[in-house]
């Protein structure tokens, strides 16, 4: 599957902004099952400064300086990506035991450094406590890993408003509430309590309007989930826990990290501005 994506993002100021430097993950990213055919950026105004490369992770990343006074920014990242349907997931009922999984992480250190707490991403004894109820003694990893997914699914509602990229995975956990980051930095801290590893996956979601109804424009959202290490067989399984399934062809990976602040679209700071405003358009069309 082909799509064209656009992800546009206005910053409006209530005072004039002298400079801002900007970190920006917009770029779908290259992986086995998802190439990048096109991609563009266009800021206004148009930056003194506009490098590109990739950070740590191997994700594409631009840093922006804009020197000129501006009381609006606007960042307009446009890709075309073609995405392939995954192969057939091992059956879960025969994959590696979870503790096998947990104790072979040690010999590959490029895995284990996402199986510790992350600053979004921080466990505590109740979420221990839900993460064993998925995974008994001996359970097979992806057996364990679907069945945290399907119960944050079902014990979890989603609900915006109640929480922001901030916002602590044990808050989450009491409010029984949340959004997707939400979901899977909760889903990361359950694997990463039990010793595992798994990493946070930015990108977007495929949405479909109700039957009849014309998709709107803009109306599509930026998505996130998790990848869980499932072996070196397997290698990474990725789990969409907002949805409760295996995330397909229509879902596009921008980036991945150990959380959302890894991977966030676009940071940065500014000198000045005052208050501020933020509107966010992303736009997910298929191309055939």
């Amino acid at each position: 599957m082909i799509y064209e994506i656009r992800h546009k993002t206005t910053f409006q100021y209530e005072d004039f902004v002298s400079v801002s430097h900007h970190v920006l993950h917009l770029t779908p990213r290259e992986h086995a099952l998802q190439r990048r055919l096109d991609s563009e950026l266009r800021v206004e105004p148009t930056p003194a400064v506009s490098a590109g490369g990739a950070d740590y992770f191997g994700n594409p990343v631009r840093h922006l300086t804009v020197q000129e006074p501006h009381e609006r920014l606007v960042v307009d990242a446009r890709a075309r990506v073609e995405v392939q349907a995954p192969p057939d997931v091992p059956d879960v009922a025969i994959s590696e035991p979870w503790e096998k999984v947990r104790d072979e992480l040690a010999e590959n250190i490029a895995v284990c450094e996402f199986a510790f707490d992350s600053p979004y991403s921080i466990g505590n004894e109740d979420v221990l406590r839900y993460a064993r109820e998925s995974f008994a003694p001996g359970c097979p990893i992806l057996a364990g890993a679907k069945d945290l997914t399907s119960r944050i699914f079902r014990d979890f509602e989603y609900r915006g408003g109640v929480s922001d990229v901030a916002t602590p995975v044990r808050d989450v956990f009491a409010m029984r509430q949340g959004v997707c980051q939400d979901f899977a930095h909760l889903e990361l801290a359950c694997l990463r309590s039990l010793g595992l590893a798994a990493r946070y996956v930015s990108g977007y979601l495929l949405t479909r309007p109700p039957e009849g109804k014309e998709k709107l424009i803009g109306s599509d959202a930026s998505h996130a989930w998790l990848s869980v290490w499932a072996g070196n067989s397997v290698g990474w399984v990725d789990l969409d826990p907002t949805n409760d399934m295996i995330p397909g062809v229509e879902h596009v990976t921008v980036a991945w990290g150990r959380d959302y602040g890894d991977v966030s679209p676009i940071n940065g700071f500014i000198v000045g501005g005052g208050a501020h405003q933020v509107v966010v358009s992303v736009d997910v069309t298929p191309v055939n």
